[in-house]
């Protein structure tokens, strides 16, 4: 569906609504600035409670989330919508079921990511995210097909940084002290050779930006609204 020019972006989010609403903003300000004025960008969103979510991300009932966000999908198409993004990393473990249900495309988060790094001339790429996003196949998989060497923190890093991301960007909170725990995980990372790093959780721009490492970093969440808003504004 086509509103004055721009093609309906699809967004699944509240995984958590806290990357969400930076979803939104980024959205808003990119059509704004490729098309100037007052221009904002048409878009459906189904924000879904993410305390459901979490509890079948830590049961393992992955097939539930899938069907959760497939139905999701669904609406989102029904309601105009020309493509569809999961507002989240973590929960493109379950993409595929996801772009199955649909006639729409998804906007795969790992993808644009991967290209962003690959035109950068990059190669090893460090990852932060999640536990499920930095020690499961479905993300560092993705990358890695693009030709990406990705390398995670240790085991006491990964630890650190999902437990901030649940406990304290999810709900709001930054602080200092997870910042420069941050900036340590990241340094070690470089350490072992990454020449960039991948802020693989959408929460986690929240916190760290391009000052905070030596090496550059690659903004999921404001890759991922670039990708759709240029989609957006494409011919055909």
């Amino acid at each position: 569906m086509r509103e004055w020019g721009m093609k309906t972006i699809g967004l699944l989010g509240g995984m958590s609504w806290e990357s969400t609403a930076e979803y939104y903003r980024l959205l808003n300000e990119l059509t704004r600035e490729r098309r100037g004025g007052l221009h904002s960008a048409p878009c459906v969103l189904y924000s879904v409670d993410f305390a459901h979510i979490e509890t079948l991300q830590a049961q393992g009932r992955w097939d539930e989330a899938g069907k959760l966000l497939a139905d999701a999908a669904l609406a989102v198409q029904a309601a105009g919508a020309d493509m569809v993004l999961i507002c989240t990393n973590t929960m493109h473990k379950v993409a595929d079921r996801v772009a199955d249900a649909v006639r729409i495309p998804l906007v795969h988060l790992a993808d644009t990511t991967a290209d962003a790094v690959r035109a950068r001339g990059m190669r090893r790429i460090g990852l932060l995210g999640t536990a499920f996003t930095m020690e499961q196949d479905f993300y560092r998989g993705r990358l890695a097909s693009h030709g990406l060497d990705v390398l995670v923190p240790e085991a006491e890093g990964r630890a650190r940084v999902h437990q901030v991301i649940y406990e304290e960007l999810c709900v709001g909170v930054v602080r200092d002290e997870s910042r420069e725990d941050f900036k340590a995980v990241i340094d070690g990372l470089v350490a072992r050779g990454a020449e960039g790093v991948v802020l693989g959780c959408t929460e986690i721009e929240l916190l760290i930006g391009p000052g905070d490492s030596p090496v550059p970093v690659f903004p999921t969440t404001r890759l991922h609204a670039e990708a759709a808003v240029d989609l957006a504004l494409a011919e055909g």
